[in-house]
């Protein structure tokens, strides 16, 4: 087991990041939301010409524009990435009870959908590559739990031996916009029924093999929260290559109405899960921006490598060659071995210094409403939750970052 860095080190990390960042501003938030586009002109015209709620140009647009920048055919805009993968799980057919296999280092949303959808979030591990679903360890540990219960419209039907339950779906997540490893998980559902639901609400403009994060599943979603890469205020996405899955999700997210001109007919329960024109409206500006944003994020990326290079027991988390990531939030790793006593205490010191770092999530299974649920081994999920930084990015860093 690696030491851990010692009181002398931490010292020489923090002031080595912090050299590598702009001189003259004294705090350095996480991750700041960013207007220097078309954002007031937009919105404006929303006011102006009063369609500010769930219909209106901007929605058609930002749907468009998304699909096109995501290499989808379909985009449907909700009012946030939860919604979005909830309306998602409910699309594909996720029903009461299934079971749905979920990373345990995630962002709770995930878990939160599959548990709005009626069914139980079913934790796997990590790879220490890309932080994504360790698909030779799940693939290992589908041959000990699931058993084939016959056929149904899509494919085999596998149980879960200890619980009887469906196995239904697989939910991926692309940690802090590095793509996890798709292709072989996607060769793994499809041999055990099992439909992909990406997660991609952090990775929007990244890639795995050339192909745009977000299109490998049978549906996917997207978040535009504030601290995303790109904003709409509050908002997500749905998509999907599926004509049909499009207007489940469209119908599912506009309270299950059915078209008429003036009498409400409601053919299922539904969500007012809808986008707002004038989100929409930011959206549109944003994503304007967006490959120039990237660009940015990726050369701040560069400047944190740079000014770790020889630093012992320290390195920033990166895509592998196959991959292209949006740097959302750039990430240092620590020494293997790592307590988490001892990741609070380089905490501390970044804050102090006025980087607002943070560690990973809180672990799914170690949430109380989730102690309870199907898991297997997750001992890399819990070596490097103790192990990760995120770091201060924001792209306007990487226009006046000082190389270390």
């Amino acid at each position: 087991m690696s030491s851990p860095l010692s009181d002398m080190e931490i010292k020489t990390l923090v002031g080595t990041l912090r050299a590598a960042l702009p001189k003259g501003q004294e705090a350095f938030p996480l991750h700041e939301p960013e207007f220097r586009g078309r954002e007031w002109e937009y919105v404006k015209s929303c006011l102006d010409d009063g369609w500010v709620s769930s219909v209106g140009a901007f929605v058609d647009r930002f749907e468009q524009d998304l699909a096109d920048k995501c290499g989808v055919k379909h985009a449907i805009a909700t009012v946030n990435g939860t919604a979005a993968l909830h309306a998602a799980l409910m699309a594909i057919g996720v029903v009461a009870n299934d079971e749905v296999f979920v990373p345990a280092l995630t962002f709770v949303a995930t878990a939160n959908a599959v548990a709005h959808a009626g069914a139980v979030a079913h934790f796997v591990d990590c790879d220490t590559q890309r932080l994504g679903v360790d698909v030779p360890k799940l693939a290992e540990y589908l041959e000990e739990i699931a058993i084939r219960d016959g056929e149904g419209p899509h494919g085999p039907i596998y149980r879960n031996r200890n619980t009887g339950r469906v196995l239904r779906a697989v939910m991926p997540m692309h940690v802090f916009g590095v793509p996890m490893d798709i292709q072989p998980l996607v060769d793994l559902a499809t041999q055990y029924g099992m439909v992909i639901v990406e997660d991609a609400a952090e990775a929007l403009g990244s890639t795995y093999r050339r192909q745009p994060v977000g299109s490998f599943g049978a549906a996917s979603a997207l978040s535009f929260n504030g601290n995303k890469i790109i904003t709409t205020g509050g908002g997500g996405a749905v998509l999907t290559n599926s004509e049909e899955l499009a207007k489940r999700v469209r119908h599912l997210c506009t309270t299950a109405k059915r078209a008429h001109p003036w009498l409400y007919e409601h053919d299922c329960i539904g969500y007012n899960y809808r986008m707002p024109n004038i989100n929409a409206a930011l959206g549109c500006a944003q994503l304007e921006q967006l490959d120039t944003r990237i660009k940015l994020k990726k050369k701040l990326a560069g400047v944190y490598e740079k000014a770790l290079e020889g630093f012992p027991g320290v390195q920033v988390l990166r895509a592998p060659d196959d991959s292209s990531s949006n740097h959302w939030l750039n990430a240092i790793v620590l020494r293997p071995g790592t307590s988490s006593e001892q990741r609070d205490q380089v905490l501390l010191a970044l804050n102090e210094a006025g980087l607002s770092c943070r560690p990973v999530w809180n672990l799914m299974h170690t949430l109380p409403m989730f102690a309870d649920n199907p898991r297997m081994d997750l001992s890399c999920a819990e070596g490097m939750a103790m192990r990760i930084i995120n770091m201060p990015s924001s792209s306007y860093l990487a226009e006046v970052a000082h190389d270390a």
